[in-house]
């Protein structure tokens, strides 16, 4: 098992890894859209979604992988409504290669995020 922490995506607040590798896979922990470097949310679903997919983006790259290794996600809405607007954005970030996916809306998000996006990557 290897523990994977990447500097260029949000520290972690708990006692939690941004991702594991084991097995062949790599396993990332939830994103919210939290700018690491100015250490608070970006505003808006859509920025917000294009931060989550950064920030795991550089957790893959510390990796050794990417977003065109994910099998699997899962995208927590605060707000169904929200939907397709964070689809939209999403399906930038995955053009021919489309995971599978489960999106749905939860009571309530870490720090007020408005989505929160896990991933599931093959190495």
């Amino acid at each position: 098992m290897n523990y994977i922490q990447s500097d260029k995506a949000p520290k972690v607040v708990g006692p939690y890894s941004q991702a594991i590798e084991a097995n062949g896979f790599i396993f990332c922990s939830g994103q919210i859209g939290i700018d690491p470097e100015a250490g608070a949310l970006v505003e808006g679903i859509e920025n917000q979604t294009k931060q989550v997919l950064n920030n795991l983006k550089h957790v893959l790259e510390q990796a050794g992988s990417g977003l065109e290794n994910v099998v699997k996600s899962t995208v927590y809405l605060s707000d169904i409504s929200d939907y397709f607007k964070m689809n939209e954005i999403y399906g930038q970030y995955f053009t021919d290669h489309k995971p599978a996916r489960a999106a749905f809306a939860v009571a309530g998000l870490p720090l007020g995020a408005l989505v929160e996006i896990e991933v599931i990557v093959v190495k």
